[in-house]
Parts: C-alpha cells; structure tokens; sequence
C-alpha cells in the first residue's frame, strides 16, 4: 500500500491508497501547528482500522519539507504532486484552481506545465474567508448557506486580510445583510484569484476545484463559475488530491507502526532568532506600571451627578465604545464592546441603560464618530457627527494641551497625527495593508487560545521574544506556526507580536527613519495600546516615556462627548435625541436596492427607523448625501462635473466608413476631442466606451497580466472588451511617446505606461493578438501638426483609403476641437474660481493627471469635497496662469510640468489648498509629490495627496478629506 500525508499551512490531510489507486482510508484535520502529535493520531486510527500495513510513504505540502528530512521520508512539492494526481485521475483537465489555508495556486497544464502561486500576500485563501466568517459572527457551516441566499454583491478588498475587514465591517455599519456580504466576500476570492494570480492567462477549458473551501463552499465555486464562464469540476476526494499525488511519488518499505514511532519521537530543537525582552529587570517593569498607574482620566459619581450630560459614541472597525461626561468632563458611564454586527443594537441597549439607572441626568447632546459615524446619529437623532482625527484630537487636547503626536492604534486602522501650534500638521494612514492593527493581535490570540489579558500578561513574561518582522496578516500565521516548530514559548510568541505591531505601525504607516523625530509629547490611543506589551514595546522603540491614558480605548467617544459639550455652550440649541421612551419602541430594519437615478446604479441600503425615518447608505454621489450642501449645478463648482459633462456630450453620428471603437480611459480623458472628431471628419460612427464602473474593471479582469499596474490601466482592458461585446470590430488606441509640447519643462513626455499600453492589451487580449478585431496601435504623437498628417496620412493607409486632403481638414478640426477643449477648461476654471468667492467657499486644486476625472478612478473625491463646501479646481484649469520658470528638478513630464504650476499659483491665492490625487503602481508619483510638497510647504500652504486605486475603500479616501478639510477650518467649520 502507499501512504500519502499532505502536510498544509493549516490541516494535515492523509491517504491510505491500495494497489489498484483507490483510497483505502483518508482523514482531514486542523493540526494548530502540532503537526507529528496530529499525525501520530491519525496514524494509530489507521492501524486500528487497517491493521499494522507495510507500506510505502511521500510527503508533500508547504509544512512538510523539514518533517520529511528529519524523518528521513520521501518528499514531493505540493505543485508536481497535484498534478501527478490530477493527470492520473483527471487526465482531460486543462487548468486546477487549487485554494489551501495560506496558499493559492493556478496550474495551467495545457501545453508545458505553468504554475501560479499567490506570493507577498495570503488574501483570498481559507484563512482570509475564516476572518471574515469570525467577522460575521457566524459558524463555518453558515457561511455558505447564507452566501447562496443573496441578493446583491459589493465590492470588497481581498488583496489583505485585514483590510477587508475595512470593507465588511463598513457595510455591517451601514445595515447590509449578512448574506449579501458573505457573498461579495465569495466573489473578492475570486477577483483576487484571477487578477492575482492568472495575472493575463485566461483561464478556460475543463477547470478543476481542490482544496478545502471550493470543497465546502458551493457558493464560491458558483462565483468562479459565474466570472470565468464555465462549468468547474470539484471531484470526489478533493481535499486528499496532494495527499494522493504523494502516495503515487511515494518510497520505502515500512509498517504503518514504524511511521507512528516516527512521528512519537519527532523533535525539534530551539531554533529560532529573538530579541531583547520587553524589561530587562524588575525595576524597569515596576517603574512602567507605576508610571501608567498615574495617568487617569477624572471619573464622576452618576449617583450624586444631577444636570447635563453630553453622549459620545465610537463605532469602530471592531469596536463599538460609548461613554456619557458630565458638564465639567467627568466620565459619567462607559461602554467598549466588540462590534457583533450590529451597532445599532449596542448603543441603544446602552442608553436605554444609562437612562433608566440614572433618571435624575439629562442627556443634552450627542455626537458620533467612526465607520458607523452617520448611521448612529440618524439612528438615534444625534446632533452631531465628527471624523475621527477631530475626536482623537479632542480628547488627547483636553487632558494635554501641549501634545504634538498622537497615535491611535484601532482594530484594522493605524491614525497618526502630527500637531503643530495646536492643530494637526500631518496625518498618517496604513493604506495597502493593515498587519499590525487591533484585530491582527486578535487573530492570534484567538487561534492561540487565550484571552487578550492572558496573551499581555504572558508577553510581559517573555525572556526570549521571536523576531517576528511585520508581514501580512495571514502570512504571519506561518512566522508563528514555524517558531512553535523551533520550540519558542507561547510567551515569546506573544511578545514578539507586540514588537511587530510597534514596528509595523512605526516603519511602515508613518515611515520614520528616527522614532525621535515624532515628537516629544506622545500621546497613544485606541484598545491595542491597553495591550501592555504592545505599550512597552512602542516605548522602547521610540526610547522614549509616552503617556497612555487609563481609557485608551474610549478616547474617540470621549472626543465626540467633548465636541457636543463644545457645541451646546455655543448653541444653546434644543436636544434632539430620542428619549426613553422613544427608545423603548425602536426599532431598525433594512432594506437592500438599486439606484437607478443615474449610470452609477450604486447598491443601496436603506435603514428604517422608528418613526419611519431614513437613513440610505452606499451611494457614490451626492444625491442622497448631505442634502444641506447639495449645489443644484455641480459643474458651475466642480471642474470635474464640467469635464465629465462635455467628453460625455460627444455623441457617434453615422459614418461611411462604418465604426470605429475608443476606449475612454487613461489620455483619452484629455484626447477624446481630437480624436473623436478627427475620425467622424473621416466619415467614422465613432464608438466610445461608457464611463468606468467597477463592471468595466471586472469584464477585462482576465488578461491584466500585472497586479501592481495602476488601476486606470487595468480599467483600459475592461474598455477594450465592452467594445468587443458590443461588435466593434475596429478600435484605435494609439502609442505615443510625447505629448503636445506646453513650454512648461525640458521636455514633453508621456507617461510611459500611457504611452505603451496599447502593446500590452495587443499581447494580452486574442481578439486584438488574432486579428480578430482591427487594433490601430500605431505610434503618432500630436507634438507637431504637419509631422502628425503625415504619420496619420500613413497609418491610416494602411487600415483603408484615404487621401491626403481629407487628413489634412480631419486634423484640423481635431486640433481645433482639442483647443476649444483646453480653453473651455480655463473658462470654466475661472467661473468657478468666481463662483467660489462669491459664496466664501475654499477651494481645493486636485492635482493629478487628466484619468483622475474618471469617477471609478477618483471615487468621487471631487463630489465629496463639493458636500463639504469646497469649490473644486484641476491643474490644468490654473497651470496656464504661470508662465515658464526656473525649476529645481529635470521636468520632462507634460502633466508633472501642470501640476507644478498650478501649484504655484495655489500658492498665491489665500483661498485655494492642493490635493494631489497619485495611483499606486505609477512610479511617477513619487517624483511629483517630493516637488509639489516642496513648492506648497515653503509657502505656507496645505498641501495633502490621496491615493486613489481598486483597493482604496471609499470610506478610507472620505476620512482622509474630511481629516484634511478639519485642519483647515475650525469646529464650526467643517
């Protein structure tokens, strides 16, 4: 007989084969790192069963290599012995689909064998899906049940574990159903699966499903099948296929007894790297906590208080935290608790609590900050609703004035502000990952079997601490599963977390060279600072004593109770927060829906309350969004609307030569004028793709062969197949190298990925690649107009018949509609400036390149700064105000060359602050952000940059505008 035992990052899975294949006995379980204990248990169920077998025996798995050398057995990659398995059993299979516990794998076994495996991130995998299921508050089992019972799908990161949870617990906040998310968190593994790893080989022909969540998870199967359009097979034993593969590349002679001494007497030595102890004697420990001890926040007696009170409540990633101060600032009543999918439901038990105990207290104002900011305080008619910089600052100002750095550290969210004479300076955000957050400890803890008290406790203890780094969140379950195999302590496991949480949140988010620079008041926040491991260890990072108040975790409730406190001493308004017995007949219920008041068809959740009062959540634009700031023409404000109006407005007419497709994504949001008038002078029906959705991402998602590429490129792929669907069978995408030459730089050059693209969709979409589809990618720059008739007179002769005079007049019209473009731009540009003042509103100057007009590219930042009472301008609206001038970098770059002359003029205006907008993936950026913030700071001006991209959550991009908008105005001016 052969055994087969697949050794996986998070379950052993054996198999007893005979000698005709067939699997005899087979056993899949959890091992939580005890791997030869796990083992020699299912060996000895296997004697029981079979008896004392001679056999041969292989190993595979991404945990097995040293377990087999050690033993002396034989061992076979993972990757060669599913497709040993899968070819033995399965022989007509074109690609495998295989998704492990940490891992995710593509085998394309058409042709040679190509492999695919996810690499610096674990997003997608088993252990990606169980974070979600414990984030739900649901049993595995549940997951699928109710995935299959949904009725919409929202988007979801899936590139980090963690920060997924930004996106579900968002829409926990906002009243989705938990089958809706159960199933958009089904349809993120599979986005992530293809775009990550198929990364522009199309996945097709007779698709197989392994591993253990497309073997219990029916729904996800069904989203791979939806997205890829096809019918996927998950074959019987489809969690044993390693395993299997194993047993046929099996070797040796033993009896099955022999194997379970093997694995009895495993032994691994101490191996392992660590660190320096969190306290070197006791004395330090003792000083720490004696130190701490003394940092309290003033606590009020609700028994003897008679009088106003002020209501602050936090609804966090993770948390909900709630606390009532009286009129001197004594906290009165507190509430933390885990947020179990329903805050709503928290806050008021609590209220109702605090009312009925304390009837003599008036509750007089309330505020709320946080994911479920604006939920709550429609829930319960709050007066106010904060961002959380504003309410961290409050709190952290209140008890010390002089503070200037604080550090908040949530459950999936890391906020850092600089403070300068008494506002914030600079924030600082994680943005592409969120290992080293609340919940990140959390993880482990629970996994791990111990409380958070108990792993704090233990972490203090630790003599030897594992130098863990900081990775990704799911990828560190290996970092602490491969210690546990080197023998480190529960202890030193714990306490090597908290130095990563430290490092991560210094190194990574704030990106600090020296700690010392942050500043000498420090000042720490949020529940994982109540971790004192996490504490200490932040302090010996930074070399430095940092004050931590007693009440760490409820400092953004505390800032919001202070604000409405603030407030009423101003307002002297009525209150309007339900009282008792209000509260005792509330109620809440939602209600999931399509808006079809526009294109965007944004996915609606509609929160009831009692008295039928709504609350509508998940909408893209401003029209159920702060009605009070709604400016009835966006474009006479917004230079972004003015935009979108008039490319939009270009409309096909019928043509001789029949149609020819356009793709509206990355320079065509600059050049659609010229050449969509320059084609239909040539007597084409020019087609032009609809503005970008999420939809258009998903339809070319298949052949974008880069992860890390800009999100506007990725777009151009979805463009490119939305013109193929509808039977264009002609499309123009041309190469260019420079742009038109503005006198602003050394020179003119295109970005390069702009430039080129056309050769990687060519090279990666078949219609294109077949010829199929007539793809006119030729190079021609606009640069020079004689030199442009005659490339284009060329290139055009190649695809028809065209003669020299119809060129000439086409380009003309073209060059003169490009124009017209640019100068209505600046018309409009100083209309709105005109406007703006009129009305006394700032004005922000969105810096960035013409692609950041698209809505599925910038969010809808524009809109959202329009709400907030901001005017909004572009660069290329100002950049022709400033005239050539002395630079201090080589500034060959077209758009680079605007965004610093608008810049410069921002800079002499009183009532304009820039934003530059940047796409992760464009390396560019960074060159023009170093000078942009040069240019803006030495004059004294705010200057901030938003990173915009796929996994950019909508709320992460609003609490950096509104924390930004915050440090401009006052607290009465938001």
């Amino acid at each position: 007989m052969r055994l087969g035992i697949d050794v996986g990052s998070t379950t052993l899975k054996c198999v007893l084969v005979d000698e005709k294949e067939k699997i005899v006995f087979s056993r899949y379980k959890y091992h939580h790192s005890q791997i030869p204990k796990m083992a020699s248990e299912i060996i000895f169920e296997m004697i029981e069963e079979m008896g004392n077998q001679k056999v041969s025996v292989g190993i595979s798995g991404s945990a097995g290599i040293g377990i087999a050398q050690k033993m002396d057995l034989a061992f076979t990659q993972e990757v060669y012995a599913t497709r040993k398995a899968v070819l033995k059993k399965m022989p007509e299979t074109s690609c495998v689909i295989e998704l492990g516990g940490e891992d995710a794998k593509i085998l394309f076994l058409e042709g040679n064998l190509e492999v695919r495996m996810n690499g610096s991130c674990a997003g997608g995998t088993g252990a990606f899906i169980d974070q979600m299921i414990n984030l739900l508050a649901i049993k595995q089992n549940e997951m699928d049940k109710i995935a299959s019972e949904s009725h919409h799908c929202y988007t979801i990161a899936s590139r980090c574990g963690v920060f997924a949870k930004t996106d579900v617990q968002a829409l926990i906040s906002q009243g989705a159903s938990k089958s809706d998310i159960a199933y958009s968190v089904f349809q993120s593994v599979v986005n992530q699966t293809i775009t990550g790893l198929a990364q522009g080989r199309r996945i097709e022909g007779n698709v197989v499903y392994l591993g253990g969540p497309l073997t219990f998870f029916s729904t996800l199967r069904k989203c791979f099948d939806l997205t890829l359009k096809v019918n996927g097979t998950c074959p019987d034993n489809s969690l044993y296929f390693v395993a299997l593969g194993a047993s046929f590349l099996s070797e040796g002679s033993f009896t099955l007894e022999e194997i379970n001494e093997k694995f009895k007497n495993y032994y691994s030595d101490e191996n392992y790297k660590s660190l320096k102890p969190l306290f070197e004697t006791d004395e330090d420990k003792k000083e720490f906590f004696s130190r701490h001890d003394k940092e309290i926040i003033p606590v009020g007696d609700p028994l003897k208080y008679e009088g106003k009170a002020y209501l602050g409540v936090d609804v966090g990633s993770t948390t909900v935290k709630v606390c009532v101060i009286s009129e001197k600032g004594e906290l009165l009543f507190s509430g933390y608790r885990k947020n179990e999918g329903d805050p709503i439901v928290f806050v008021k038990d609590y209220i109702v609590d605090f009312l009925t105990k304390y009837p003599k207290i008036e509750l007089q104002k309330g505020c709320s900050t946080g994911y479920g900011e604006k939920l709550v305080k429609n829930a319960f008619n709050l007066e106010y609703s904060i961002v959380e910089t504003q309410a961290h600052l409050m709190s952290a100002q209140y008890f010390y004035p002089d503070v200037d750095f604080i550090i908040d550290i949530g459950g999936q969210d890391i906020k850092c502000f600089k403070i300068c004479d008494g506002v914030i300076d600079d924030i600082f955000l994680n943005e592409a990952c969120s290992s080293g957050c609340g919940s990140f400890l959390q993880t482990f803890f629970n996994a791990l079997g111990y409380s958070e008290k108990e792993a704090s406790h233990l972490a203090l203890e630790s003599r030897h601490p594992v130098n863990l780094g900081s990775r990704c969140t799911v990828f560190m379950n290996s970092s602490v599963k491969q210690a546990q195999k080197d023998g480190a302590k529960i202890e030193d496991i714990f306490s090597g977390l908290a130095i990563s949480v430290v490092k991560n949140a210094l190194y990574k988010v704030i990106r600090c060279n020296n700690p010392s620079s942050l500043g000498k008041k420090i000042i720490v926040q949020g529940g994982t600072f109540l971790n004192n491991a996490v504490l200490r260890a932040f302090e010996n990072e930074l070399k430095l004593n940092v004050i931590r108040p007693d009440k760490a975790g409820l400092m953004g409730a505390y800032g919001c109770a202070l604000y409405a406190k603030n407030r009423d001493i101003k307002q002297k308004e009525e209150s309007t927060l339900l009282n008792l017995e209000e509260l005792k007949s509330f109620t809440h219920t939602t209600k999931a829906t399509t808006c079809k008041g526009c294109l965007n068809h944004c996915q609606l959740t509609i929160n009831t309350f009692f008295g039928n009062r709504k609350f509508i959540s998940g909408n893209k634009c401003d029209k159920f969004a702060s009605p009070e700031r709604y400016i009835k023409d966006p474009s006479a404000f917004d230079i972004y609307a003015f935009k979108q109006e008039y490319l939009n407005a270009l409309k096909p007419k019928k043509g001789k030569r029949g149609k020819i497709g356009i793709p509206f994504g990355l320079n065509f949001w600059e050049l659609l004028p010229f050449w969509f008038t320059f084609f239909t002078e040539l007597g084409y029906e020019v087609i032009v793709s609809k503005p970008s959705t999420r939809e258009t991402y998903l339809k070319g998602q298949m052949t974008v062969t880069s992860d890390t590429i800009c999100y506007p490129a990725k777009l151009l792929h979805g463009h490119i197949q939305e013109l193929i669907d509808d039977g264009v069978k002609t499309i123009f995408y041309n190469s260019s190298s420079y742009n038109i030459d503005e006198k602003k730089g050394t020179n003119h050059f295109n970005c390069p990925i702009v430039a080129y693209y056309p050769e990687v969709l060519k090279n990666n979409m078949k219609e294109l690649d077949s010829g199929e589809v007539v793809f006119i990618k030729d190079m021609v720059a606009l640069t020079y107009k004689n030199q442009f008739k005659k490339r284009i007179f060329k290139i055009m002769n190649q695809y028809g018949s065209f003669n020299k005079l119809e060129i000439k007049k086409a380009s003309i019209k073209a060059y003169e509609a490009y124009d017209n473009y640019l100068e209505a731009i600046k018309i409009q540009g100083d209309l709105i400036i005109k406007n703006a003042r009129e009305k006394k509103l700032p004005i922000m100057v969105l810096v960035g390149r013409p692609y950041h007009v698209d809505k599925e590219v910038n969010h809808g930042v524009d809109q959202l700064i329009l709400q907030l009472g901001c005017a909004v301008l572009s660069e290329d609206s100002l950049a022709y105000k400033i005239g050539k001038q002395e630079r201090n970098v080589l500034n060959q770059w077209t758009y680079h060359a605007r965004m610093y002359d608008a810049a410069r003029y921002a800079c002499t205006q009183k009532d304009m602050s820039v934003i530059q907008l940047v796409s992760f993936g464009c390396g560019l950026d960074a060159v023009t952000s170093d000078e942009l913030r040069e240019i803006v700071n030495s004059n004294s001006k705010i200057y901030t940059q938003l990173k915009i991209d796929e996994i950019a959550a909508l709320g992460a991009v609003k609490i950096r505008v509104r924390s930004l908008l915050a440090a401009l105005g006052d607290e009465d001016n938001e």
